[in-house]
């Protein structure tokens, strides 16, 4: 297999830019604007040229590059501190118990309230795979090569991570969540608010939301319908998700109602059972794996075949040449 991850780099911007257009809205982390789009990768080449080992408000930026054509055919993002420019707002689902002595009947209503308890987490988000190369496990690749690099860089994360799955969006690219409670305060569609939040940030939400908690049972059938629901091409990263140890703890997104997942970053499966090992030499019968080297901008990230031999490891022959790794190279590594 030809394919690498690796740090974005500027001239990376068009072909990101082209996917970027492909996503179908509702897509907050990669807006299908070039600006925004230069200005995120201008911030994740700092974050990779910052050596330090401390947690700061970073964003990197990821790629999947096909080494035989150089085309780019995917990317995901990975933030090290959410909510440090602007809140990171959710809304989080509970309920709320109340009991009628008179009519001797208790009742519990569910409700949702805006809140900020997740800012200050890492994030893992921006992942977008080429409709062109959805097979063989590359957006299995994409996903859990985040993993091994907070793995490899772990002083510059927090302790809690989180991922936002994009809610139900229906043909008409609407969202009936965002119609039945935020597009009644705004004045403007889903479309323009989650364009106007991907370019300019979520302040206006702390302007003009209401601050007072929401009863689910006065909202749209269709937004109770979809409420904590991922859309239909989110249902597999949902699962990936849940493979790695995140859980939906009733927090969803204000803008279409879709769940966040949550997880503590030292108990992530790819973070946790991932080893590192120094390579030993080639050979071709190990078992399939994921495996990263490189530190920061030298970061590449491929399947390869991994045998252990103990105090060293075997890795075929073909990986070895596309993450550039020879004898006496450390590498990190796990079963696919």
């Amino acid at each position: 297999m030809s394919f690498v991850i690796r740090a974005a780099r500027p001239e990376d911007l068009q072909p990101i830019y082209e996917m970027a257009k492909l996503t179908g809205g509702g897509f907050t982390n990669l807006p299908a604007d070039r600006k925004s789009l230069q200005s995120k990768i201008e911030r994740s080449t700092e974050a990779f040229a910052r050596t330090e080992d401390s947690v700061e408000d970073e964003l990197f930026v990821l790629v999947l590059e096909n080494t035989r054509t150089r085309e780019i055919r995917g990317t995901c993002q990975l933030l090290t501190r959410v909510g440090q420019k602007w809140p990171f707002y959710s809304y989080r689902l509970s309920t709320l118990t109340q009991h009628s002595a008179e009519l001797e009947q208790t009742f519990r209503a569910e409700i949702l309230s805006l809140v900020t308890d997740l800012e200050g987490s890492c994030e893992v988000g921006g992942l977008f795979l080429h409709p062109g190369e959805r097979a063989g496990g590359l957006g299995l690749l994409l996903a859990r090569s985040r993993y091994l690099f907070i793995a490899m860089h772990r002083a510059r994360f927090t302790d809690r991570i989180l991922a936002e799955l994009r809610g139900v969006i229906d043909e008409a690219g609407d969202s009936p969540f965002w119609d039945s409670i935020a597009g009644r305060f705004f004045g403007m569609s889903f479309d323009e608010a989650d364009t106007f939040n991907a370019l300019r940030g979520n302040q206006f939400i702390a302007d003009l939301m209401p601050k007072h908690p929401v009863y689910v049972a006065m909202l749209s059938d269709a937004a109770r319908h979809v409420l904590g629901r991922p859309n239909v091409s989110g249902r597999a990263a949902m699962r990936m998700l849940e493979n790695e140890g995140f859980a939906y703890e009733n927090y969803v997104d204000i803008f279409d109602g879709g769940p966040t997942m949550t997880a503590r970053t030292d108990q992530v499966h790819s973070i946790r059972k991932s080893r590192d090992a120094v390579l030993g030499g080639t050979a071709d019968d190990g078992a399939l794996a994921l495996v990263a080297t490189g530190r920061l901008a030298d970061f590449r990230c491929a399947y390869g075949h991994v045998a252990d031999r103990g105090d060293t490891v075997a890795l075929d022959a073909e990986a070895a040449g596309l993450l550039g790794v020879g004898a006496g190279d450390a590498i990190r590594w796990i079963e696919r």
